[in-house]
């Protein structure tokens, strides 16, 4: 019995004594349960045999192990568990995946490479060194954030992907930070070295489209991909995503990545499609969006079949110690909670590396979970190159000064085992040296084209200097009627909640008569008839499914059996059940958004929502919209057409579920507010050429062809939505199905088909020139009900009200229409947004070029209303609410002049 608990304590602890660190100075207080005496062995026992039997175990506990001593037990638990490689496994509740484990570690004899395959890693780690040792000499005060002391990641990962195409994978995406990133893109993704060599003398813009080259990005961040062979003979499609410096951002953009392409190459089990990140171990530990991505991994509508994860760990993170930067034992901790098996592997034996790497691929093509190797390395220079290190660590830079890398050590072991001879190590480095300089000579004429960062998904999808015609955006009304039936009926047996039920037949009321049309009718008809002409929508965020307003109710459940039916799954014959995906998300911004955001880059024929649960929840995902979703397609050219709903508008509910932020967002656009493009209809690149779109729909109507617009283009673009609260329910915020079609004399009709209405103009009978109207109020979003209904109230025929749906890029050509219907009229800017917030300092300088250009006054004939500046976006107290929106809205409408 004692022998089993010894043998249980080198399972559970062996990873304390294992070798793990190249340089020797982590001091590991080995656990006591290690010790032979505390079983009640001692030195006399040492050459007596046992036998170890267990029912149900495998390793040294199975029923097939012969009789032993007790010398040779110990020596073999000291090899398996206590060499190059830590296992930690012991915290996974699965006998089953203990025991495959245990049957891979504590084999009756360590495990050994034979001389070919030997061969292959010092090849590769030849090439992993020798091309930073190149770099290094070429540019002697570049940052390349170089992957000296880590060499043994290419190896490592190199063989990963042999056996992970040996064993079915098809297509693999990788996100990783800059550290070693040039490395993985010249030897492992396979960028043309001449690309990167390029880049390195200073680089040239893309040069088969002139003006889509956007700002470029700098070349330890860019992305690519490519078909590479296997060491097994087969091809695998490898593409690393491109990143911002924000380290571990593009984690669940990786993921969301990996889960498109399932879905579009049919890959249901899983198998075919993998993502692997590689992280930093100051970043793994420290990054709460790791622990984000990690959670969506079992997830129903998120899981990807298992990711792989490789920790390059330098022991170090920039300048910050482990025992500043984690309160953990080791920086992989947090993937505990997942129950993954973490091997960690000192980074000086690249055998060892290989060899972990390779069982990580075993185990996620096994299990299809995540998985963690741990590759515990050093940093031979600074964060980098130009950096000095031993400012803050100068213990630590002694001993690396004089290591000797992976490959001499490496060199070493082959040569005493004497099967590698010196000309064998000479031959492969002049090989690769000869190779470098000849890719170095060949990079000075090379020219960067830009299908070198576009993915071939979007052939024939056009840039912003290619004009992409407008199209119609109405249905067939044929198809509505079709389409509204299905989507507001319900099986006979199916038992809603009575509310729900009462709801649906208020929908099928609306379809049937025409009238009526709410917002989240609206949406479902949107999304609907994109699924029924083929696209996939796929629609997520926090409690996406009812709606946090109880007002989507896109999946129902029977009150008796707890059934779901989502009627939008039942829209065609035999639809494929995630053609169209609605689905609940983890408590989570950033790595939801990220993910969405990586499964709308995938494929352009696609409509990816994503909704925040208030639209000011959305700044828990700032990152992903400064460094991705607002600045990508300047960045790397990659094209997203992903949508985002944030609930926004001043009801009384605070400071923290009024406003969406939209000021923020506006900021962020990189329209010329004092340049008005050419905005002839056949001609315009306006949407094109800006970084994304920012709409506040007031109709149903107007929402259903701005969500179908972004699909019905020649090019994708990110689309903002200030998504509406009480405007849910509103009396007046209904559309008539006429709105939605593409009858001629139809609502909404107009020379060019029916399409979204970027300026709604005054909704009084107005003709070309009203000379009588004394005020202009232009509005954006649910205030224009409140103003209306003032309007009305007091009988002010004067005062004619526009509302601008589409805030950015700013509808020149409509604003200007307007001001020339109503030459004497004052102009004010309404809003119900602090006067620091909202759309009031975006609007400002773009009003005052569509007026400058028509001779129309100066800056300051642009009257504001609404709330003063304030620090909070809201009020907390309701009344106070009510008295401040009453105010605005009197003033923009009353007889009063507006200073």
């Amino acid at each position: 019995m004692n022998l089993l608990l010894l043998v249980r304590a080198y399972q559970v602890n062996g990873h304390m004594k294992a070798n793990l660190d190249p340089l020797g100075l982590e001091q590991r207080e080995i656990p006591e349960d290690l010790d032979l005496a505390l079983y009640g062995f001692t030195e006399a026992d040492l050459d007596r045999e046992f036998f170890l039997g267990v029912w149900q175990m495998s390793g040294f506990m199975s029923e097939n192990r012969p009789v032993q001593t007790l010398r040779s037990i110990l020596a073999r638990l000291q090899q398996a568990y206590c060499g190059s490689i830590g296992f930690e496994y012991m915290h996974i509740a699965d006998r089953d995946k203990c025991n495959w484990l245990r049957e891979k570690i504590e084999t009756p004899t360590p495990w050994r490479y034979n001389r070919e395959r030997r061969e292959v890693i010092l090849d590769r780690l030849a090439w992993s060194t020798q091309f930073e040792n190149f770099l290094a000499t070429k540019w002697t005060t570049a940052k390349r954030f170089g992957l000296e002391g880590g060499e043994s990641l290419i190896p490592g990962m190199k063989e990963m992907f042999d056996r992970a195409a040996d064993l079915g994978v098809e297509s693999i995406v990788i996100g990783m930070s800059h550290r070693g990133r040039l490395n993985v893109l010249g030897n492992v993704v396979r960028k043309p070295l001449r690309q990167i060599f390029s880049e390195f003398s200073g680089g040239i813009r893309p040069v088969d489209e002139v003006g889509y080259t956007g700002t470029g990005d700098v070349k330890y961040h860019l992305g690519t991909s490519y078909d590479r062979p296997t060491r097994g003979g087969k091809k695998i499609h490898l593409s690393l995503v491109a990143n911002p410096s924000h380290l571990e951002a593009a984690d669940s953009v990786v993921v969301g990545k990996t889960r498109a392409k399932q879905y579009y190459s049919k890959d249901m089990d899983r198998t075919k499609n993998l993502g692997i990140l590689i992280h930093g171990d100051g970043s793994f530990a420290g990054q709460g969006v790791v622990y984000e991505t990690l959670h969506l991994s079992a997830l129903p509508n998120y899981t990807t079949g298992g990711t792989i994860h490789i920790v390059v760990n330098n022991q170090v993170a920039f300048t910050t110690d482990p025992r500043a930067g984690r309160s953990s034992q080791y920086c992989t901790d947090v993937a505990k909670a997942l129950s993954a098996p973490i091997f960690h592997v000192n980074g000086d034996d690249v055998e060892a590396v290989v060899h972990a790497c390779e069982l990580a691929a075993e185990w996620r093509q096994t299990f299809h979970s995540d998985v963690v190797v741990d590759l515990v390395c050093y940093r031979r220079f600074g964060h980098n190159e130009i950096d000095e290190p031993s400012f803050t660590q100068p213990k630590m830079y002694k001993v690396i000064k004089n290591h000797p890398s992976t490959l001499q050590i490496y060199h070493k072991k082959l040569l005493e085992c004497g099967e590698i001879s010196q000309q064998d190590i000479d031959r492969i480095q002049e090989k690769v040296n000869t190779i470098l300089s000849e890719e170095f000579v060949a990079s000075k004429d090379y020219l960067s084209k830009k299908r070198d960062w576009l993915s071939t998904n979007w052939a024939g999808f056009k840039s912003p200097e290619q004009i992409s015609r407008v199209r119609n955006t109405g249905v067939k009304p044929e198809i509505l009627k079709t389409v509204g039936k299905a989507i507001s009926s319900l099986p006979e047996n199916f038992k809603p909640h009575r509310a729900v039920k009462k709801v649906y037949e208020q929908r099928a009321q609306m379809i049937e008569t025409g009238e009526g049309i709410d917002w989240a009718l609206a949406e479902a008809l949107a999304l609907a008839t994109l699924v029924v002409e083929g696209n996939h929508v796929r629609l997520s965020g926090q409690d996406v499914e009812r709606g946090t307003f109880s007002h989507r109710h896109s999946v129902l459940h029977d009150q008796e059996t707890g059934e779901e039916y989502c009627p939008l799954d039942h829209l065609v014959m035999n639809q494929d059940p995630e053609m169209f995906t609605v689905s609940n998300s983890s408590l989570s911004e950033f790595g939801v958004l990220g993910f969405e955001l990586g499964y709308s880059m995938e494929s352009p024929n696609s409509l990816v929502l994503w909704e925040a649960q208030f639209g000011d929840f959305a700044n828990g995902a700032q990152v992903i919209f400064d460094q991705f979703i607002s600045s990508g397609e300047a960045k790397w050219l990659r094209q997203t057409g992903l949508v985002v709903l944030l609930p926004h508008g001043y009801d009384g509910q605070g400071p923290e579920h009024s406003s969406a932020r939209l000021e923020r967002y506006l900021q962020m656009s990189d329209d010329n507010p004092y340049v008005i493009p050419d905005m002839e209809p056949t001609m315009r690149k306006q949407i094109q050429e800006c970084n994304w779109q920012i709409v506040n729909a007031t109709t149903p109507a107007n929402y259903f062809h701005v969500l179908r617009r972004q699909i019905h283009r020649d090019f994708r673009k990110p689309l903002i939505v200030m998504a509406p609260k009480n405007l849910l329910r509103h009396k007046d915020c209904k559309s008539n199905l006429s709105e939605f079609d593409d009858v001629q004399g139809h609502p909404g009709f107009d020379k060019q088909g029916t399409r979204f209405k970027r300026l709604i103009k005054d909704q009084n009978d107005h003709s070309d020139l009203e000379e009588g109207i004394r005020r202009l109020v232009l509005c954006s979003g649910k205030v224009y009900y409140e103003l209306d209904d003032e309007r009305k109230k007091v009988g002010a025929s004067d005062v004619a009200i526009c509302r601008v749906e589409q805030l950015c890029p700013f509808p020149y050509d409509l604003i200007q229409r307007e001001l020339k219907r109503y030459p004497n009229a004052e102009i004010v800017w309404c809003q119900e947004e602090a006067m620091n917030m909202g759309a009031f300092s975006y609007i400002t300088p773009r009003l005052w070029t569509a007026m400058r250009s028509l001779g129309r006054g100066d800056m300051e004939d642009i009257k504001y209303v609404g709330r003063g500046p304030s620090a909070a976006t809201a009020t907390g107290f309701y009344t106070f609410h009510v008295k401040e929106q009453a105010e605005l809205v009197h003033k923009a409408i009353g007889k009063e002049s507006i200073s």
